[in-house]
């Protein structure tokens, strides 16, 4: 249990208290009919985002680039893709949503570059090129092949030769994405840049990509075996990774962003993603929190969803948390298999309620506001180059990239012609127009609980206390000053008893009226999850 007497709507930042919503911009809304949502897209829906209850938007990559990646592969971090619009319409977006209280967070992609950037093309050039200490140059192995066993997150080799130069350079994605070198200082200035122009022009954080592969093993040593790999999973995993992600050198970067942060105040904010068990994971909050101020926690998507299973992730991750570190939790996002299809459409209710009741800043993907699921995608509309090295095995992400659902209307109100994705087909009834209008939809949930967590101090900044948990059922208390709020949320099909304590109904997914009072034993439906004001 994490209590802070002191804590209070005055002393915790807005990234604490508020509520995060990714945007994916090629799928939230197209404005000129080009099939891809864009920048103009984002303004002309941005009213939902506030009327929703929301408080920052992150918005994925919208840079200049060759789109190898899907605009993971930058060419000038400096500039908007044509594709998504230019720097006025991102200036225009800022200042909407400024106005209507929404703060605006940028991906930031540190990693690597595009093989078509400036950079990269002068280091490219020649070996002698000044610019060629920016990205990871070898030469070839003994054998003449790789210099390391090092295996790319996309299923190929790390290493790919250049023939004019007589060396290979080192990806950790797509050979089109060559990595940074960030022992090089005028590397890290430029970078660190980066992170000043856009501050500059009003943005209020970022979310910082795949920072654990940021630096490797200085000595070049080839990854260890994975004994656990199994035909059928993903080929980058045949290795363990141990000199190519999580390096200690990463967080001298971390510190060196968090610098630049703060040259625009405290009130900017750092996110993480990094993929790491637990212990790892917090580590990247930073000496003294002078690391990130949220690292991507994204256990709750990998956790099996049960009762004893949830709940001990949540006592696992408090325990590790740093004195002063604040939580975060994730259900979905633009890589994994969304939340309807990995929990059903029943228990996403459940898992909204979970999400936006426990202590920490909560991040919603795109659509999970109303229960979209994966969409297969046929084998000729395929986009993600992930899914195309390495067919077959399910890693595809664009079944969870597909357009937003926005009514009834040809593609679902996304696009005036065919969506760079194929559209849901339960969109008709699947879509924010029809939930709008309907109180029980699963919309209408999200919008009482995000008005409940922001009315809420004990939602938003309070402590998480454990009340119990059964094979079917997780009980918690969020407390602050006197108030007193108990959340319970029953993980199976089957009604179940507990005794959790008396109180008073605020929210269910049941059949619990507002206001109905609930004796200390507690019958819980199938599937329920209810939020509770306890009566003494």
């Amino acid at each position: 249990m994490q209590i802070d007497e002191t804590a209070s709507q005055e002393t915790m930042s807005w990234w604490q208290r508020g509520v995060i919503y990714q945007i994916y911009p090629r799928s939230f809304q197209d404005s000129n009919a080009d099939g891809i949502g864009d920048l103009d897209g984002i303004i002309g829906r941005i009213g939902y985002l506030a009327e929703l209850g929301i408080d920052a938007i992150w918005i994925s990559p919208i840079f200049q680039s060759p789109m190898a990646d899907f605009g993971y592969d930058i060419s000038d971090y400096l500039a908007i893709d044509p594709l998504f619009g230019d720097l006025p319409a991102f200036d225009r977006l800022v200042t909407e949503a400024h106005r209507l209280g929404l703060r605006v967070i940028l991906d930031y992609v540190p990693n690597h570059t595009s093989d078509r950037h400036p950079w990269f093309i002068e280091s490219r050039s020649s070996p002698t090129n000044p610019k060629r200490d920016w990205y990871i140059w070898r030469d070839a192995g003994p054998d003449g092949g790789s210099p390391t066993n090092w295996i790319s997150e996309f299923g190929n080799s790390s290493w790919t030769w250049d023939g004019r130069t007589g060396q290979f350079y080192y990806h950790a994605f797509l050979r089109e994405q060559p990595d940074l070198n960030w022992r090089q200082p005028q590397v890290r200035a430029a970078m660190l840049d980066v992170l000043r122009f856009w501050f500059a022009r009003g943005v209020d954080g970022f979310r910082v990509d795949a920072i654990h592969h940021l630096i490797e093993d200085a000595e070049f040593r080839d990854n260890p075996i994975n004994p656990q790999w199994r035909e059928g999973r993903s080929p980058a995993r045949r290795l363990l990774r141990v000199h190519t992600i999580d390096q200690p050198e990463v967080h001298d970067a971390i510190a060196d962003m968090r610098r630049a942060a703060e040259e625009w105040g405290r009130d900017r904010v750092l996110i993480g993603e990094a993929y790491l068990p637990i212990d790892r994971l917090v580590t990247y909050y930073g000496a003294e929190l002078g690391g990130f101020h949220l690292p991507f926690n994204f256990h709750l998507i990998s956790t099996p969803w049960t009762a004893p299973a949830v709940s001990a992730l949540i006592e696992a991750y408090e325990k590790q948390l740093p004195a002063g570190g604040w939580p975060n939790w994730v259900l979905g996002n633009h890589d994994r298999s969304r939340l309807a299809t990995r929990v059903g459409e029943a228990q996403a209710r459940v898992a909204a309620v979970l999400l936006l009741t426990l202590r920490g800043t909560p991040t919603i993907y795109q659509g999970e506001e109303i229960g979209m699921g994966d969409v297969p995608i046929p084998p000729e509309r395929v986009r993600d180059p992930w899914e195309r090295n390495v067919p077959g095995l399910g890693l595809g992400r664009d079944p969870v990239r597909t357009p937003m659902q926005w009514d009834s209307t040809p593609n679902a109100g996304f696009s005036a012609v065919e969506p760079w994705l194929p559209v849901s087909g339960d969109f008709a009834r699947r879509n924010v127009a029809a939930q709008s209008a309907d109180p029980g939809s699963i919309l209408s949930l999200y919008r009482s609980l995000l008005a409940l967590r922001r009315a809420e101090p004990a939602l938003n900044i309070g402590a998480y206390v454990p009340v119990l948990t059964t094979e079917h059922v997780l009980a918690y208390e969020r407390r602050h000053d006197e108030s007193r709020l108990l959340v319970v949320l029953n993980f199976t099909g089957q009604a179940a008893q507990v005794e959790a304590g008396r109180g008073r109904v605020l929210i269910s997914t049941g059949a619990r009226r507002s206001g109905e009072e609930i004796g200390a034993t507690l019958s819980i439906g199938p599937d329920e999850g209810l939020v509770a004001e306890r009566l003494a």
